[in-house]
């Protein structure tokens, strides 16, 4: 199978060596980093492994063997641009790109193995973020649960669909007493709210399996009148149960991309608030391995033209790129789930920036 994708390609020697350097580089450049993040999270965390008595068996195969590919995932794009730019800027600086240019092969012909190259790691990067690192993201919750009792939930403006036709919504919610402030319950009719119920606090009684609401304030329209009533206890019950209200952000990162979808669906239906943060984790699993191919190819024409300055120079020109790349990200992000900018384009609008400007520098990189 390699051999005939060789032969399609007419591989070369040439090819190997450039691919080589290339991987070579990624690898060894993600390597140093994990161990640099290692060793501060060990130095971070370590009272608190001993305060807990965490067993040295589970602190490295269920917290750092877990711990790793997340970070792994997270970097790969920069990192693979970083790596790009220095081992391509070695062989512009010892006249090796001259050489292979002024040998005949041409310059798209060159970017062959970068290419394939790119495409290695925008796969590695596929798998790690839609099969592998939601599975060790929820060991490793697992293990902060038991250890660190630390879990992030969404406790502020929760939103819920109750049914077709009516909603409800909790400022703020605590999990552990399933309590909820500043509730309100509405019904639309045909054309404006028919009902709506309002109370300071709700709690769920596990007993009656039903709500209690405290100190509430009812309003309805009967016969075309409009009623309004009050009281401080009241007990009723909603087509919600308390594990709707506790909307872990995060939980998204342990789920596969198959179930992210279905999930997403699930939380649709149901009016959840976080339904963008979901859909901005799912569009990312396919945009950042892409984004990888798209760092490869600006890596390569911002570091093949040789310069006096040396290597030194195409790092600096990188790092810039870089840093304007992640804040675009960030900037798209905050737009889409603060703005009405739908997730899939503040999500892919960062590539499609930067994929204008890879064919910009490559037409003009020198050939």
């Amino acid at each position: 199978m390699v051999e005939k994708i060789k032969e399609k390609l007419g591989w070369k020697l040439l090819d190997s060596y450039i691919l080589k350097k290339f991987l070579g580089s990624v690898v060894y450049s993600i390597a140093l980093l994990m161990t640099i993040i290692v060793v501060f999270d060990v130095s971070e965390n370590l009272q608190r492994f001993m305060d807990k008595n965490a067993p040295l068996n589970e602190i490295i195969f269920q917290y750092y063997f877990n711990f790793v590919p997340y970070f792994i995932n997270l970097f790969l794009p920069l990192f693979t641009f970083i790596s790009v730019i220095w081992f391509t800027s070695k062989l512009s600086s010892n006249n090796e790109i001259i050489a292979i240019l002024n040998g005949g092969v041409n310059f798209y012909r060159f970017i062959v193995p970068y290419i394939v190259g790119g495409l290695i790691i925008a796969f590695v990067s596929l798998i790690l973020a839609n099969f592998i690192v939601p599975q060790t993201n929820q060991k490793l919750n697992d293990f902060k649960g038991e250890y660190f009792k630390h879990k992030v939930f969404s406790t502020t403006n929760i939103h819920i669909k109750n049914s077709a036709t009516s909603y409800l919504y909790v400022e703020r919610w605590e999990r552990e007493n399933k309590t909820g402030y500043q509730f309100s319950y509405e019904a639309i009719g045909d054309s404006s709210i028919v009902y709506k119920l309002k109370a300071i606090s709700l709690q769920y009684n596990e007993e009656a399996r039903n709500w209690t609401l405290h100190n509430y304030v009812k309003r309805y329209i009967a016969d075309g009148v409009e009623h309004i009533e009050s009281g401080e206890h009241m007990d009723t019950v909603f087509n919600v149960l308390p594990t709707d209200f506790n909307q872990d952000i995060n939980i998204s990162e342990t789920m596969s991309y198959s179930k992210l979808r279905n999930f997403i669906k699930e939380e649709e239906e149901k009016g959840s608030s976080l339904v963008k943060h979901y859909q901005i984790e799912k569009n990312k699993r396919i945009a950042n391995p892409f984004g990888t191919l798209i760092m490869t190819l600006l890596g390569l024409s911002v570091a093949s033209r040789k310069t006096r300055r040396g290597v030194g120079v195409h790092l600096f020109i990188g790092m810039g790129l870089a840093f304007s790349f992640i804040f675009f990200q960030q900037v798209s992000t905050v737009f889409s789930i603060s703005g009405n900018l739908p997730p899939v384009i503040g999500t892919w609008i960062p590539n499609i920036i930067f994929l204008i400007i890879c064919i910009i520098l490559l037409r003009y990189t020198q050939k």
